[in-house]
């Protein structure tokens, strides 16, 4: 794997002969990556891989015309030709107004804030194989359980580095250790399956294995003997670890290719309250140790942390700088870049700040209702905000969780239900999409 100044240089390179080549502007991007992963079953290992790989992506512009490239042979005869063919493609490109690099003037031009995001611990495969087993032991010990999936461990490194050809070079590296167990309660057509996982930037912030695993045998367990539920509207109460996709699902409504395209069904409600005036959104590319932090953006610019929704209301749109040409705005540091082709946009960091109610109390005066663990299907349609989507999870009975169901549907449109939506107390930052737990009220609820 290449230091963080070789491969900022060998992003530079890149542009170098790029621009020499004939190109009136360029990028270049390089990503590298090294993991390992164990992971074990039933008390045996079961498969130690390690993965390498590297990636360089060159995008040039030939007047109004672009094209974009990538490749992993590092030769330079190869990267030699990857531009000789990067400029051919863009010589034959149709004209587009609004590609280009992003605005000089708003670059990030001081030192790239530092993020805590690389640990300098790399565990052998042989202690990454005694925490798997750690969490798999501990989720098959928990009583009920009767088979198991697997557990398994992780880590890994990446790197990254941009330069353009108006004057950014930047690169930063992360990590990222990882625990897992998947195990299945119960015997026959009755078994119910489920999981735990937890990932983080440092070792020293992972959970333990055995917490890991009891979560999974725990979860796995309550699930045994679900019931069937009659059709009906009700209120919906959705465990933090999923209720961070609707969280997704207004993120999506919100970037600026989808508004420029008006494909979203957000596309008329910038400055208007989607939520209660109790809920804020926030994005946070600037977070110690987060798993999206970043010192600056996919074509340099500089991030910051933003409020998405401030009490309640839409603040604005996630913007690159072809999107934000296209609406006449300016971009926001919100661009994305992979390896080829032209930046999107997306967040970071995202947490919903925390209500005042504890979970308790969010569900107390809910006398049925629904307790969602899992969602299944993509039923989502993002330019109308209609939602339909397979669900298990427990009944509300009276302010109490009771038994499991499972085999219902829950649906919606995602605008009724951003206006419906309550925030519990109990946030917590353990994803990239932090939020507590969260209650919809009226939503409908298909039984089997």
């Amino acid at each position: 794997m290449l230091s963080l100044e070789e491969a900022q240089s060998r992003a530079q390179d890149l542009v170098t002969a790029a621009r020499r080549a004939g190109a009136d502007a360029a990028d270049a991007i390089y990503a590298c990556n090294a993991s390992t992963t164990v992971s074990v079953r039933l008390g045996e290992l079961e498969d130690v891989e390690r993965s390498e790989g590297e990636e360089i992506g060159l995008r040039v512009f030939i007047g109004q015309r672009s094209a974009s490239i990538s490749g992993s042979d590092m030769n330079p005869a190869t990267l030699g030709t990857l531009v000789e063919r990067c400029i051919a493609m863009a010589r034959e490109a149709p004209d587009d107004p609004y590609a280009g690099l992003a605005p000089e003037d708003r670059l990030l031009r001081k030192r790239p804030p530092h993020l805590d995001l690389a640990d300098e611990e790399e565990p052998e495969p042989a202690a990454l194989r005694e925490r798997a087993l750690i969490a798999e032991e501990a989720a098959r010990a928990v009583p009920g359980i009767t088979n198991s999936e697997g557990g398994g461990a992780a880590n890994g490194r990446s790197q990254m580095a941009l330069a353009t050809s108006h004057g950014f070079a930047g690169a930063y590296a992360g990590t990222s250790h990882s625990t897992w167990a998947s195990v299945l309660a119960g015997t026959g057509a009755d078994m119910q399956r489920d999981h735990a996982s937890h990932s983080a930037r440092h070792l020293e912030d992972l959970d333990h294995p055995e917490e890991v695993g009891q979560r999974a045998g725990h979860r796995a367990v309550a699930r045994l003997n679900p019931v069937r539920i009659e059709s009906g509207v009700m209120p919906i109460i959705f465990d933090p670890r999923i209720g961070s996709s609707l969280v997704g699902h207004l993120i999506g409504g919100i970037v600026g290719p989808a508004i420029a395209r008006r494909s979203s069904f957000l596309l008329d409600s910038l400055g208007q309250a989607l939520f209660d005036s109790a809920v804020t959104i926030i994005d946070d590319p600037l977070r110690q140790r987060g798993l999206r932090s970043r010192p600056f953006d996919g074509e340099g610019l500089p991030v910051a942390r933003r409020a998405l929704i401030d009490a309640g209301v839409l603040t604005g749109w996630l913007l690159d700088s072809a999107s934000a040409r296209q609406l006449g705005l300016e971009p926001t540091g919100h661009a994305s870049r992979g390896g080829s082709g032209a930046p999107g946009a997306g967040v970071s960091n995202v947490h919903m700040e925390p209500g005042r109610a504890s979970p308790g109390d969010l569900m107390a005066d809910v006398k049925r209702g629904l307790y969602v663990t899992e969602l299944i299907g993509m039923g989502v349609n993002g330019v109308t905000g209609d939602y339909s989507r397979g669900a298990a999870g427990f009944l509300i009975e009276n302010g109490a969780v009771t038994r499991a169901v499972s085999e219902i549907t829950i649906a919606g449109n995602l605008k009724d239900m951003f206006r419906a939506l309550t925030p519990a107390s109990d946030l917590s930052y353990r994803y990239a999409i932090n939020v507590p737990t969260l209650r919809v009220d009226g939503m409908t609820v298909a039984g089997g």
